[in-house]
């Protein structure tokens, strides 16, 4: 398994972490958020003489799904979101393009995923977790064999994600966190869709024994 974690600019400011998950045997690999800067995205798969299988959104917002339609187009590639989330994806509203000054996306989803689905890259195997709270159709996956999360904009590293938003909820992005999240093994390396890494245990103090991080 090869993971590339690239940032991508968008209208927001804060750069996107699209990730790509690429099987060597296979050459098969899933795309998960690429908000934009397709050529980025496409240099990379190029270097890996990659085949787009998938390109998973874990949710809606146009920070996360702005290159969708060009990367289909270049790349093919099945487009997978959460049953809830493919009702808002189209939603200026909800998705947030208004918001962000982007231009409206109109996307065509290939299949609508739910909680513990699992979606296989050649041998690699990933479980949908649903995480409501930033969105209320909003997905973390868990590749358990490599101990690795991609939490989407749930959690992150020292914080969670924002809750003031159409379809957001702070009591439901905490129970996500705390109860489908934190129980994922101590050394989960976990990969947000902002910022930098981080890990399970580094998180559980900020939520379960309520003691400031030491850094």
């Amino acid at each position: 398994m090869i993971l590339k974690e690239l940032k991508i600019n968008t209208w927001v400011g804060d750069p996107t972490n699209c990730y790509i998950i690429f099987d060597e045997k296979s050459k098969e690999a899933m795309v998960i958020d690429p908000g934009g800067e397709v050529d980025k995205i496409g240099n990379m798969l190029d270097i890996l003489n990659a085949k787009v299988k998938y390109i998973y959104l874990t949710h809606c917002h146009g920070d996360h799904i702005g290159g969708v339609n060009e990367l289909k187009k270049r790349y093919g590639g099945k487009i997978l979101i959460h049953r809830i989330e493919s009702e808002n994806l189209n939603n200026p509203e909800i998705n947030l393009c208004n918001y962000i000054g982007m231009d409206e996306i109109e996307l065509d989803v290939d299949s609508r995923v739910d909680d513990k689905d699992l979606i296989h890259i050649g041998d690699i195997e990933l479980e949908v977790i649903h995480t409501p709270g930033h969105t209320n159709g909003g997905t973390s996956l868990y590749c358990a064999k490599k101990k690795m999360l991609f939490s989407g904009d749930t959690l992150f590293k020292g914080t969670w994600g924002r809750t003031d938003l159409p379809t957001s909820s702070l009591e439901d992005i905490m129970n996500s966190i705390v109860n489908r999240l934190l129980v994922l093994p101590d050394d989960t390396i976990v990969y947000p869709g902002h910022g930098k890494a981080t890990m399970i245990k580094e998180e559980k103090p900020i939520y379960l024994e309520l003691k400031p991080k030491k850094y």
